[in-house]
């Protein structure tokens, strides 16, 4: 199937390693000029390497409104529209049910939450402007769909996430610009949380998913940024306002 992606602009946040940099990859495979934003610069500048193609980098923090808004003007002056936005940042890591502070509650929620919000809030106009497909996907959780032992913050935040799609798919749609989610379910990434826990207890890793996973393993980056590639494109052109499960048959 072909995509129908070539010379796209899409914006990627959290593109450094990850779901984010195997949705960076197979976008520029699809013949996407892709933009890619993360914290850190070296690894920035290491995944651009690693994707090559049409792609280029930009340094930013879209937890602070501000930075995400002069990230959205960096890709317009370098490219001058923008056709797809995927908001990829997120982490998991927090506290203990019932350990939750004012501050953590904040700083989970600036990631996996706000810091979407602020992407959408910046890029909304410029997309606006466009013509085409215009899409937007969201990297949320399973976690923010039933309560499988993550933590409280983690579980509220992609919640909440979840909703912010379904709410706003209505009137983004009046200005032509869908949004989705995708909920992966456990991703094994390079130095990730499950390459970590393999590497401390596979036994344990495998009994989970023997007993949690209906397809007995682990997910794959690429198989996330496949399925958001399609949302992203025009065969997808009818979905709009969904949030798309990739667990291996995990959420029953």
């Amino acid at each position: 199937m072909k995509l129908e992606l070539n010379d796209r602009v899409a914006l990627v946040t959290g593109a450094s390693r990850g779901i984010g940099l195997a949705i960076a990859t197979t976008l520029t495979a699809e013949g996407a000029k892709v933009a890619m934003a993360a914290r850190g610069a070296d690894a920035l500048e290491a995944a651009r390497i690693a994707v090559g193609g049409g792609t280029s980098v930009h340094v930013a923090d879209v937890t602070d409104p501000a930075a995400a808004t002069a990230l959205v003007q960096q890709v317009e002056r370098q490219w001058g529209r923008l056709d797809i936005l995927v908001c990829n940042v997120g982490s998991g890591a927090s506290v203990p049910p019932g350990k939750e502070t004012a501050a953590e509650w904040s700083r989970v929620m600036d990631l996996n939450l706000f810091a979407t919000t602020n992407m959408i809030e910046a890029a909304r106009p410029l997309m606006a402007r466009g013509s085409g497909d215009l899409a937007i996907v969201c990297v949320s959780s399973i976690a923010g769909m039933a309560a499988l032992g993550a933590p409280v913050t983690y579980h509220a935040a992609k919640a909440a996430l979840n909703a912010t799609v379904r709410g706003l798919a209505r009137p983004l749609a009046l200005e032509g610009i869908r949004i989705n989610a995708v909920a992966p379910g456990n991703i094994l990434a390079p130095n990730g949380t499950w390459a970590r826990k393999l590497a401390e207890n596979s036994a344990a890793v495998e009994e989970m998913l023997a007993r949690e996973v209906a397809l007995r393993r682990l997910g794959r980056p690429e198989e996330i940024a496949d399925l958001v590639a399609f949302l992203v494109s025009p065969r997808a052109a009818f979905i709009t306002g969904s949030i798309m499960v990739a667990d291996g048959g995990q959420l029953r």
